[in-house]
């Protein structure tokens, strides 16, 4: 099961709203459980005593207030909730205030899907990463809040492990963008999205074919040979040893 996490939507336009709700709920383990278009409806929600959001997705242009003010009340009355803004602000001191004042993301609109999708993912990751944890090392710190170098992430804590040419962390991101493609995902379709080529593309999802974690099948289109597909193997197909 994944890790749960509930969100609120900070949006004026109720289409643009919508939208969110649905990639967001699109991501196993997440619930939007308020959309509010006004500043006041936001604040009303989140001094009713009922449970807080772990996250709100924020536009940061709300008719009824000014600038990062809505933003900053967040922060400064609910230190536990996180925020991530998704809006149309690209002025480089907007953004860098935000940034200073702890945001977890700084999407800009239009919203790219898979881009937003990432972002959730990582979000529950992180949490989920905390979760049960009394203590956390250094590197495990610099993961968290984005610090780390490349091979202080603890994807690398493996590296010996790897075959020549699997980059540990690459390959965290690559499990990142499989587990929002429900339907799978041909080693084409990864290439368009990372930038590698097509070849790199496949060694990846076949390495995390061969370590049980992805499971190949067969996609057939209406002209030319079936493409290979990679789905996501469930937890009960990654502890069958005796499966394909």
């Amino acid at each position: 099961m994944a890790f749960p996490v509930t969100v609120m939507i900070i949006e004026d336009d109720f289409r643009i709203s919508a939208i969110h709700r649905q990639i967001a709920e699109d991501v196993d383990g997440y619930t939007v459980i308020k959309e509010a278009r006004t500043a006041k409806e936001a604040k009303a929600f989140l001094q009713c005593g009922g449970p807080l959001p772990d996250l709100v997705l924020l536009d940061i242009y709300i008719p009824d207030v000014v600038g990062l003010d809505l933003f900053r009340y967040i922060r400064g009355q609910y230190p536990t909730i996180s925020l991530i803004a998704v809006t149309a602000a690209t002025e480089s001191e907007t953004v860098q205030n935000a940034i200073v004042g702890g945001v977890f993301d700084y999407i800009i609109k239009p919203v790219d899907a898979s881009r937003l999708k990432r972002s959730l993912l990582s979000f529950q990751e992180k949490r989920a990463f905390l979760a049960g944890r009394k203590t956390v090392h250094q590197k495990e710190i610099d993961y968290l809040i984005g610090t780390q170098f490349k091979e202080d992430h603890p994807a690398a804590a493996k590296k010996t492990d790897l075959p020549k040419g699997i980059d540990p962390i690459t390959l965290h991101e690559v499990m990142l963008l499989v587990r929002q493609e429900k339907q799978g995902i041909t080693a084409v379709e990864l290439s368009k999205q990372t930038g590698m080529g097509h070849t790199t593309a496949r060694r990846y999802l076949e390495y995390l074919v061969s370590t049980r974690m992805l499971r190949p099948s067969l996609k057939y289109g209406t002209v030319g040979r079936p493409e290979r597909q990679y789905l996501i193997r469930g937890t009960y197909e990654q502890n069958d040893r005796n499966g394909d």
